[in-house]
Order: structure tokens, then sequence, then C-alpha cells
């Protein structure tokens, strides 16, 4: 079945104060749809009020020139190497989330590196004063990826450093740096955040044509 129905039911039932869970649960065990469906939906359906919200806060793209910045590490890199392997979705908020679910079984791959430098090469466009990556330290090899950057960010012509935490939602959400991640609920309660991947697309179009839109998957 077209998950269009799936969509509007649970937008009706988000804008009237239903928990995401619960209202992608009840959706889905409804309309019987399989585990691919839930997450596209999961990820891609927002309530109208979180979306207005967040596209208020979102600081525009050139606003990071001269100002520090944080980037949730592994949200930002897994985004982007799904963005150039044609499995990411710009969702009702107008982020751009990966639909591969591969966080917890995160492993350095070719595109990862090409998406690295896809983001380094952003950073030194916009002249950041200071950037900084964190990496969850519970993810296997996490410390190699943070020493790779801490590496790679002087080579790029920027100041910063990479290093791994064990609470990197925490640290983000009370940083007053300007803070990239497309975690809703970092971007929610981050004081300053920018819709970092949009800003790449943005600055680099012929990624555009790599973003699945939200409707191809349930007909908006």
């Amino acid at each position: 079945m077209s998950l269009k129905k799936a969509a509007i039911d649970i937008r009706y039932l988000l804008d009237n104060g239903y928990p995401p869970k619960s209202a992608v649960g009840f959706v889905c065990d409804h309309y019987r749809l399989d585990g691919d469906s839930r997450h596209i939906l999961s990820r891609a359906v927002i309530a109208g009020s979180i979306c207005e919200k967040r596209h208020k806060k979102f600081l525009p793209c050139d606003k990071i020139r001269g100002e520090d910045i944080i980037i949730d590490g592994y949200n930002i890199i897994i985004g982007m190497e799904s963005i150039l392997e044609n499995k990411a979705i710009l969702c009702d908020d107008g982020v751009i989330r990966d639909i591969k679910g591969v966080f917890r079984n995160f492993r350095a791959s070719e595109n990862t590196h090409k998406a690295i430098e896809l983001i380094l090469s952003f950073l030194k466009e916009k002249s950041p004063s200071q950037v900084f990556f964190l990496f969850d330290s519970q993810i296997s090899k996490s410390g190699e990826l943070a020493k790779l950057l801490g590496e790679k960010i002087p080579g790029s012509g920027l100041k910063g450093n990479a290093n791994t935490s064990r609470h990197v939602d925490h640290d983000l959400k009370i940083s007053h740096y300007i803070v990239a991640s497309s975690d809703g609920v970092i971007i929610d309660t981050a004081e300053k955040v920018i819709n970092f991947l949009f800003c790449i697309i943005c600055e680099k179009p012929y990624l555009d044509a790599k973003i699945e839109e939200a409707g191809k998957f349930y007909g908006r």
C-alpha cells in the first residue's frame, strides 16, 4: 500500500498531541506496515507546530562565519554519507536525515571519507572561528575516527579538534557554540542550531538530486 494515508494519519495524531512513538506505532500496526516503512515515517513525519518552531530557530547558513561550531559527528557524517548513497530523505521540518538506520553498527567506508571531505570543504568556505566534532565513545573505533578528523581539520585550513564523549547528546544540548545536528531533540534543546546538511546542499546543488523528498515515499 502507498504510505500516503499512513503519513496523513500520523500527522493528524501528532498535530493533536499524540506522542510520536505511539502515533507511528498505532498507524503502522493498523496498516500492517513493515519495518522499513515505520522507520521512514518515524523520521520524516513531524507535527506542524514543531516544524514551524524549527524553521524559525535555524540560523542562516552564513551565520557560522567567525563563530565556533560543534558538530554531532556520527549524525552528520552518516547523513552526508547517506546523501551520497541516495539513502537520505528531506523530512517535514526541512531537515535531511538518513534512512539507513546504521548508527550503532556504523563502519567507515569509501563514502565516509568522501562525506568528511565534503563537510570540511563546506566548513572551509564558511570560515568558522573553530570547529569541533564529537563522536560517541560507545561506538566501535570512535577514537580512530576522532583522530582522523583531528588530523584533517588543520589540513583543511580550519582551527579545531575532534573528540569522543560518553554523552554526546547532553554535550550538544548545553553547548553555547552553534550546533550542527539532524537529531530533533538536540535541535529543539540546543541554544543555537544550524540546518547543517541542508546548508551543504544549498552550496552544492549537484547533491540535491540525491535527496529523496518525503513525498516520494508517501505521495504527499
